[in-house]
């Protein structure tokens, strides 16, 4: 079992509900009877694979497989199937901002003090949610980006508000098209956005343990939980979203972390690091999830576009007390755009004659580096 002892996994199959107090947990956890199985947590924290066709061969590692099916999150599976045991609570909103505030600040002070920070490094993009992790973790801070690019100089100016020193990874050409083969192996993932996500963590991860830690604290799950996302924000104006409301959507893209967190796991993992993920705890996704719309995203100002709304409202006011004004009002770029990975890679898939005109020319090479 990884990501939690078999007790607490046993209790909440027993009835001990979704979220057992854990950051996530998937493996072999057999039934009472001795007969084998596997579980994933609810959120699908860490990702949990069989062969298609016999489940009794698993692996944490799509790469041990022929045929790897990822363990759907919040299920069991046994030889003779998947059952869901597990669903994601859904609250009603709470209407007490100032109660609900505190509760998020409660839920990562202690997500973040129960982290051991021995191994430990932290992906810094100088946005709130790393902020957070760098204000509450004793441990280095790395950013990984072009030389240019938003990520890097928002990190750098973050850091110094900070008072903390920063390890900057240059990302280059050659790195790309040297990971690039690396990264599609180890997630089975060659679309152009999968992979202009993951390059990023899995080159920072890269330098992390080369000098010599084992761990990596990330911000996944902030976005999904305390509605970071433009299409969260324009709901139900956007139609990347089918919900009527701010929460209806923010539920919508939380649902999407299983598959985004498979992802990121396997190439943190490929490139020598195991993710530390502290706003994904269950304290945290418990204090998440009553948020009302306007601790999500904030009322846009008169004339203002819904997108262009201060968004993850709980999750700033919360961190307050432990950030710079300048760093927990701060907006981010998602880490592709931010990076300049997406960017790079639309320069190097021209340049090997893969043309805008062509259809998903970045996915066309991206998977020509791979053959």
């Amino acid at each position: 079992m990884h990501g939690a002892d078999p007790t607490t996994v046993r209790a909440a199959l027993d009835g001990g509900g979704p979220l057992p107090g854990t950051r996530g947990f998937a493996g072999r956890l057999d039934a009472e009877d001795g007969a084998p199985r596997l579980v994933r947590d609810v959120l699908g924290r860490y990702p949990c694979f069989t062969e298609a066709d016999d489940h009794t061969t698993w692996s944490f590692d799509p790469r041990d497989l022929t045929d790897p099916a990822p363990v759907p999150a919040g299920h069991v599976r046994t030889q003779s199937g998947d059952e869901q045991v597990w669903t994601l609570p859904d609250p009603p909103a709470t209407d007490d901002d100032a109660a609900a505030i505190e509760a998020v600040r409660a839920a990562v002070a202690a997500s973040t003090a129960a982290v051991d920070a021995e191994s430990l490094a932290v992906a810094f993009s100088g946005g709130v949610d790393s902020a957070i992790l760098a204000a509450r973790l004793d441990a280095p801070l790395y950013v990984a980006g072009f030389p240019d690019s938003h990520d890097v100089d928002a990190a750098r100016s973050a850091a110094a508000a900070m008072d903390r020193d920063l390890t900057v990874v240059e990302l280059t050409h050659e790195d790309i098209e040297r990971a690039v083969p690396e990264l599609v192996r180890a997630t089975g993932r060659a679309n152009a956005m999968d992979v202009g996500i993951a390059l990023p963590l899995y080159l920072v991860a890269e330098q992390v343990a080369a000098d010599g830690y084992d761990r990596l604290a990330v911000g996944q799950g902030a976005d999904e939980l305390f509605g970071g996302y433009a299409k969260v924000a324009k709901a139900p104006d956007d139609p990347r979203v089918d919900a009527e409301t701010v929460r209806g959507a923010r539920r919508e893209v939380v649902t999407t972390l299983p598959d985004q967190l498979e992802r990121d796991v396997l190439a943190l993992r490929a490139a020598g690091v195991e993710p530390v993920p502290p706003l994904l705890d269950d304290r945290v996704v418990e204090a998440a999830l009553p948020l009302p719309g306007t601790l999500l995203v904030a009322d846009p100002k008169p004339g203002a576009d819904r997108g262009d709304a201060e968004r993850k409202v709980a999750l700033r006011r919360a961190a307050e007390p432990w950030l710079p004004e300048t760093v927990a009002g701060r907006d981010k770029k998602a880490v592709q755009y931010g990076s300049l990975v997406s960017r790079e890679l639309d320069r190097l898939a021209r340049q090997a004659g893969y043309k805008r005109r062509m259809d998903d020319h970045v996915t066309k090479y991206v998977r020509s580096l791979v053959e």
